[in-house]
């Protein structure tokens, strides 16, 4: 059976802008150490990388699309020129008042993986900054890498808001490092 990581892109790969809105090169800065671990995690283990994003309102004038797939597209290239391949990319463009089922924490899109008995979605991970990538893990009923974006590693959101989502962290951390030394440990 395969394994998968489900990885945001925006706070986990690349740092979000303060605006959260990826729309120029100027804002465009790569997490660090995320070329080094994730390429190491795709030649050395045996995992399928599969990103998951929500990018509210794509497509809109207050988003064009534009804007959006130059940046995207380099992205993917840069990490695929590191040997760091998604076999799937799942993009969400709707706004959190719309409540789609495909927008994270939902599995709308990721259903492929869920009803197939080729993957082992238990021995899967979500990889995320925020508490809807622990949701998400949560509601794929697998564990959550939180890549915390500050000292506390996120800790204070987690058990002040969301305090039933605790047992489904695995590891918080600021480090890619930490994480491919925990997989590669499994």
């Amino acid at each position: 059976m395969k394994k998968v990581l489900f990885i945001d892109r925006d706070g986990t790969i690349v740092k979000e802008p303060s605006d959260y809105q990826l729309d120029s090169f100027e804002k465009l800065e790569f997490y660090p150490e995320a070329f080094h671990y994730l390429s190491r995690i795709a030649k050395e283990l045996d995992y399928e990388l599969v990103m998951v994003t929500n990018q509210d309102g794509l497509g809109t004038s207050n988003f064009p699309e534009e804007s959006f797939w130059p940046i995207h597209d380099f992205i993917v290239k840069a990490f695929g020129n590191e040997g760091v391949v998604f076999k799937d990319i799942h993009i969400d463009k709707t706004y959190p008042h719309e409540n789609a089922d495909t927008r994270k924490p939902g599995i709308g899109m990721l259903t492929q993986y869920l009803d197939n008995p080729e993957y082992d979605i238990k021995n899967s991970f979500v990889i995320g900054d925020r508490i809807t990538d622990v949701e998400l893990a949560k509601n794929m009923g697998t564990k959550a890498f939180f890549l915390a974006k500050d000292e506390n590693l996120g800790a204070d959101e987690i058990v002040s808001q969301k305090s039933e989502l605790n047992p489904y962290i695995i590891l918080r951390t600021l480090e890619w490092s930490d994480i491919y030394d925990f997989l590669n440990a499994r």
